[in-house]
Parts: structure tokens; sequence; C-alpha cells
């Protein structure tokens, strides 16, 4: 079975299985489909990070494709340009590019396909064309004056004769076809498959790709959500001195389940440090969609992203506190701050007894400006027009995929035009305050929002699930699994539910803006529910029913012995399958 956020990436992959592939071929396969289909959620010069679960090796891994910020990009550098935040949009942003890097690894090491017949789907839509989707209509339209005047390599390929394409037309992008043509011509100059994959894996880091990336962002300046024109940081030694890399997760038990996630250069442990919050507090014992569920899962998010913005970063570049973060009496005492009113403080706690540094971004994030281009994400009070995609895949043999692949959207960088896609903007999550865990440095990860999810429950049964949105990821997904974990709910009517979040924190993307108080519920809660949230003192702020979150998920159930998938009906277009 394979869930995703796009009906056609869906169809690749379960084309795949059908064909005898793996789960890991299928996802390869499903997850560059996204790159073509969803190109203002994802694209090739985004990043990609998965949980894999081996049914051979009885083995939950993290593949992280999350590429470092460039050699340099320094706070000094920063500083110079006098910047107090990285810009949202531009070439000041991009880390190296980590997302078709990690689809070949996982392809190599655990797939069974040729490269080329995975690429094939996606080299097919991009050169032969696909149905546009309305919002990547609509997001074209609102940069097509930005292509026009200062992106000019955008406007080659998204406009047409000064327009952009309509929803529902035919689009193709050829010269990203061609990418992936000449991507195969090198790779297939190797024998095995392989030596094919560290072919493509050759080209993309140190050979035509990278060469590329380089000489635009040297030659070329373009506006960025600053307001002024900079080059680029990212050249071509960064990409060859880096690959994706395998790694072990974070885990925690909830009830039955262990839910594993990401380390902390992802926000994944917020999901972990949540479940521990609720199961101090008592949640299962609470009937989900109430007042006070909403409530108590609102208020621990407070917490546990307090403690994200005070403590995580790269553990490669610093200490990890995701133990001290986890402890049963560090938890206990964090439980004791939730009261029955709406908190309007950013709390982190002292982890390990060390006093916690929250991150400065200056005047943009006090004066709440408005989001700029390099913010894909949720915006209240207007309609969601994008963020990241989704995918989930289940084979017959048990193995599991769950990945969140996002980055390099059509409006975040100007297109490289050699190569038919733009960079992504990540490295705009890192800050610039001396000491932080998440200060910009050379070759470091910035803590990506990207967390996919993978549990395994005490039957044997597992499940990956994840949904697009940003800071609201780890807030979506966890209302979807404690409903699972609790009510024992289907997957659909677990994805169906009403759906919330806050925007209490600094946000991920630029300007680093937030809204203390602040929470986003579907009407469909019911006006009693509503009421008494407002009562508590929340910043209620009521959004059309079917408008939060895009979950999928797929698993396999251990008593019935049942593969099972489902995934999101809000937007029309995502789509699960199996047979």
């Amino acid at each position: 079975m394979v869930a995703s956020t796009h009906w056609l990436a869906s169809a690749s992959g379960m084309a795949v299985l059908e064909r005898g592939g793996n789960a890991f071929d299928a996802a390869v396969a499903a997850g560059l489909v996204l790159q073509v289909v969803e190109p203002h959620l994802n694209g090739p010069g985004g990043d990609m990070p998965a949980l894999v679960y081996e049914a051979s090796r009885r083995q939950v891994s993290v593949l992280c494709g999350q590429g470092p910020a460039p050699r340099l990009a320094t706070v000094e550098r920063f500083h110079s340009l006098g910047l107090d935040q990285i810009p949202g949009t531009g070439l000041l942003a991009p880390c190296v590019p980590g997302a078709v890097g990690a689809w070949l690894t996982l392809l190599r090491d655990l797939g069974t396909w040729r490269l080329r017949d995975v690429v094939e789907f996606a080299a097919g839509y991009a050169h032969a064309g696909h149905p546009l989707l309305p919002r990547v209509a609509a997001t074209i339209e609102d940069v097509a004056q930005l292509f026009q005047t200062e992106w000019s390599t955008s406007a080659e390929i998204w406009l047409k004769q000064g327009r952009g394409p309509r929803a529902g037309e035919l689009f193709s992008n050829r010269v990203l076809a061609a990418m992936f043509g000449r991507l195969l011509t090198e790779a297939e100059a190797r024998a095995g498959r392989e030596n094919e994959i560290e072919g493509a894996l050759a080209a993309w880091y140190e050979g035509f790709v990278a060469e590329a990336i380089d000489d635009f962002l040297r030659q070329t300046q373009v506006q960025d959500s600053s307001g002024r024109r900079h080059a680029g940081l990212l050249r071509a030694d960064d990409m060859a001195g880096w690959r994706p890399g395998w790694e072990r997760s974070c885990s925690a038990r909830y009830g039955a389940w262990r839910v594993h996630k990401p380390g902390p250069w992802s926000q994944g442990p917020v999901f972990l440090q949540q479940l521990a919050l609720l199961q101090a507090l008592g949640l299962q014992d609470l009937e989900p969609g109430t007042a006070e569920f909403v409530h108590l899962v609102v208020e621990a998010a407070k917490l546990a992203f307090a403690d994200r913005e005070a403590w995580y970063g790269d553990p490669a570049c610093m200490p990890d506190v995701t133990p001290e973060l986890m402890a049963p009496s560090y938890v206990q005492e964090r439980s004791k701050l939730i009261a029955e009113h709406c908190s309007l403080e950013l709390r982190p706690g002292s982890a390990g007894g060390r006093a916690p540094l929250l991150p400065d971004y200056g005047a943009a994030a006090e004066a709440g400006a408005s989001p700029g281009l390099g913010d894909p994400t949720f915006t209240p009070a207007v309609p969601q027009t994008g963020d990241t995609c989704h995918l989930d895949v289940v084979d017959r043999w048990g193995n599991l995929v769950s990945a969140t692949p996002s980055g390099g959207w059509l409006q975040s960088s100007p297109a490289i035009p050699a190569l038919g896609f733009c960079l992504g903007t990540r490295a705009q999550i890192f800050n610039l305050t001396p000491g932080h865990p998440n200060v910009l440095a050379p070759s470091k990860r910035p803590r990506t929002t990207l967390s996919p999810s993978l549990a395994e429950n005490e039957d044997g049964g597992r499940l990956a699930f994840g949904t697009p949105g940003a800071d609201q990821q780890d807030q979506w997904a966890l209302n979807f699994f404690v409903r699972l974990a609790q009510c024992g709910e289907n997957l659909q009517t677990a994805i169906d539910a009403p759906m919330f979040h806050t925007d209490h924190f600094p946000r991920s993307f630029w300007p680093h803006d937030s809204r203390p108080g602040s929470l986003y519920i579907e009407d469909r809660a019911g006006q009693a529910v509503i009421l008494e949230l407002r009562r508590r003192g929340h910043q209620v702020a009521v959004q059309p029913g079917w408008s939060l979150g895009r979950l999928s998920a797929a698993g396999r159930d251990a008593r019935s012995r049942l593969l099972r998938a489902a995934s999101n009906p809000r937007g029309d277009q995502g789509y699960a399958a199996g047979r």
C-alpha cells in the first residue's frame, strides 16, 4: 500500500509494488514524482528525512537527507551584510540539496530496482506533462511579477508569454526532464545496479549538477526577502564533501506503542516530549476532541516547542540533550506548569540544570512581519497554499517507509537554468545568536521542521505516518496518533478528525514571528468546545472545516495480518492505494 499527498505519486509507487518492487523501490519512485507534480512544496534541490523499517533485520533507522550549510556561511558573514536573520528566499539560504541523494541512498542500500526503472515515472511526467494542481497555478500567479522583474530564469520555466499556466493545464518541464536524462546517462556509464546508483550520486554531488549550482550562485545576484540583492554561498566543494547517511532513531513509548522520530537536527523529539507530558497529565483517560483534551494537547505543545527553541540543534555540532528532556523527573516537573487556563509565556526548561537560551531573531520577528515568499507554511486566516509533502509505503514483506520531502519550492529561489529546478532555503531556520544550539555554522545541519513518524505496537503491528505543515507537523500528527493509540480509531477516521494547532512559539521560517496564546481549530470541533477553549483564555481562530493538516499513513495490522493505509481528504489530492 502507498499513501501520499498526490495521487500520481501514490499510483507510481503502487505500480512498483505491483511489478515486484519492495517498499523502498516504491518510495523512491513516488518521492521523485512528488518533485515534479508538487513543485511548490518540494523539488530536487530540497531535503528529505525518512524513517524506515527493514523487516529482514527487524530494525528501524533514520535516513538523513538534510544537507548542511555552506562552508562560507558564518554569523559574521551575515552580520557584515547588515542582516539579523537569514533571508527566507533567494540564494543566501540554500544548504547542500539532500533530497535526491537521500532517495538514491535508499534505493542503493535497501531497494532492488535499477535506477532507470524508478526514475522513469518522474522523468516521464516532467517531459510529457501532468495536470497542474490549482495550488501550483496559484503559487506561480503569486510570484509571477517577481519572476518577470527579478528571477528571469524562473520565468523561463514557469511563465509562458508573460503568464502562468492555468489549473488543470498539462504542464511540462523539459529542462528538468533533460536533467533526469543526463543523470541516467552518466549513471549507466557504470556497470551493475549499485555502481549505477553510485554514478548518479557522483554526478549529483561532484559532477554536472554541482558544477551548474556553483556556476549559477557565483555569477548571480538576486533579490531575496531582505529586499536586497545577494549572491549565493553554496559551492561545488560543499556538495562534494557531503552525502546522506543512516542514523539511529529517537523513540519513546505511549501506551502499547513505541514511536520513532529523527533526532534533534529535526523537530521530531517534540512529538516524543508531548507524548511524555500528556501521559503524565493523564490524557489517555480523556475523550479525544473535548475541550479538556484540546487544552492539554495545546499546552503540552507549548512546553515541548519552547524546549525546541532553546535546546535543539545538529547533534554532530552541539551536545544532544534529548535524554535530559525525556527524563521522567524533568517531564514530571514540566507537566506541573500546565494549568486550567491558557499560558501566554514561552517557557523552555532547564535541561540537565543548565539555563536555556532562546534565539534572538531581531526586529522583523518582534514586529510580526507578514510571511514572505520563503515561508511555505500555513498562514492563519487565509487558505493554506502549500508547505511540504509526505508519503508512506508498506509492502507484502512488512517493510515500511515514512518520508517527508520538502524544500526547493519554485517560489523559494530562482531556477538554475541548466537544471530546471531551484534550491531550497532551509538555512533560514538557523539563527545568528552566539552559543545557541541552532546557531549558523559552516557544514552544520539546520534544525529542520521535517518530521516523519514510525510506530511499533507491542502486538507486532507497525505504522508509518506523517504530514506536511512545518511547525504544525508534530501537532497535527500527534492529534492523529493519540486518537489511534487511545481509541483504536481506524486510520481514515483519525485523519478525518477536526484538527487544531498553535503558533504560540516562534515560527521556524522567516521572519520567525509568534502568536502567543493562539489556537487555530477547524469549525467542525463544535461550538461548545470552541467556547470553552475561549473561556480558558485561548486566542481561538476558527478555521473552515477540512482545512488543517495533510496526513497520510500506511502500515500492517498484526491481529488481522492485513495491510492498511489512508490519506487526507483535505485539498482533494491525497491518495491511498493498495491491493
